[in-house]
């Protein structure tokens, strides 16, 4: 494999980079003076492109390698990537499910319980000496919720049995509903949000759920709601939490994503009780090795002819009839 060509747009754990310099001819376009003039040059013979980041991976750069045969993604959400486009040129695009879901179910438990109990706040009150003033003000709590599930995939799934051990009640909103599912399954998200304490938004990024969580969601919500969101920030209209959270529409929220990332409206910091994550969701060391690790095999797999590993819904592989 050592004469197949792969690009690198921008900079990727050391651990993949380094097991792909070992297999392939590794192109760092990110090292380069002059990227674009690189580009030009490499790109009739990249046939593999290992994409980190939020780099997007459009039609325009898709229709600039001509000889690209995969676009191994790193991470669960692809949305940065045109990969329906990519289907029609016929270039398979791979991500990084299933070894991330614990993770990520885990820090979303945890965001959620942190949001309601206060618990970033907490730390600070005793950093600061304000207990030596006086105890913690009691917070929310999460007895007695509803938590409605935005999304039921393979995250959402382990995010809801988790939460079945804390003794709530878990609904979810999808496009169908899913098969050997107990949890009510609602068609409309308004009138989940109306059932539920908590919306927990785990549905993938992309145009198709562009702004799905609006001013009537979370109106919807109510005054005792609070929106957990580890999926992605384009999910959420942002302006809208904003005036929600500033209205007490709602009563809180806790992000690990942002519309802009890593910008965060100052609004948003600026409120003491929303709690904010610089989009740490999978972010141990343990995860992201695992995440990496599948970059690399799904781009050795398929020079090797043995296929993607994990190919996405919109290049499936072997190829369906059209």
């Amino acid at each position: 494999m050592k004469d197949i060509e792969i690009l690198v747009p921008v900079p990727m754990r050391e651990m993949i980079t380094d097991q792909l310099d070992e297999t392939f001819i590794l192109h760092r376009l990110w090292e380069q003076t002059d990227p674009e003039s690189y580009l030009d040059e490499v790109a009739p013979r990249i046939r593999g492109l290992a994409a980190g980041g939020h780099r997007a991976i459009d039609a325009a750069l898709l229709d600039r390698l001509p000889a690209l045969e995969i676009v191994s993604c790193f991470g669960v959400g692809y949305d940065h990537v045109d990969a329906a486009y990519a289907g029609k040129k016929g270039v398979i695009v791979t991500n990084t499910p299933d070894v991330l879901t614990d993770e990520v179910a885990d820090a979303a438990v945890g965001l959620l319980i942190a949001t309601l109990r206060q618990f970033p706040q907490a730390d600070r009150f005793v950093r600061e000496g304000k207990w030596l003033e006086g105890a913690f003000p009691l917070t929310p709590s999460l007895r007695e919720r509803t938590i409605g599930m935005v999304g039921l995939g393979r995250i959402g799934h382990a995010i809801a049995r988790r939460l079945e051990a804390f003794g709530v009640d878990v609904i979810y909103h999808s496009r169908t509903p899913k098969q050997n599912v107990a949890y009510p399954h609602y068609p409309s998200l308004t009138e989940m949000a109306r059932d539920a304490d908590v919306l927990v938004v785990t549905t993938p990024g992309g145009p198709g759920t562009q702004h799905l969580i609006d001013s009537a969601v979370l109106e919807a919500l109510g005054s005792r709601g609070v929106l957990i969101n580890i999926a992605r920030g384009s999910v959420v209209d942002e302006q809208a939490l904003i005036t929600a959270l500033q209205n007490e529409t709602i009563l809180t929220a806790g992000l690990d994503v942002f519309e802009n990332e890593p910008e965060v409206p100052q609004a948003l910091i600026d409120m003491e009780h929303v709690v904010l994550l610089p989009h740490v969701g999978s972010g141990s060391v343990h995860t992201r090795d695992a995440m990496g690790q599948l970059v690399v095999d799904n781009l050795r797999s398929w020079f090797a002819g043995k296929g993607p590993l994990t190919p996405v819904v919109e290049t499936p592989y072997p190829p369906t009839s059209r």
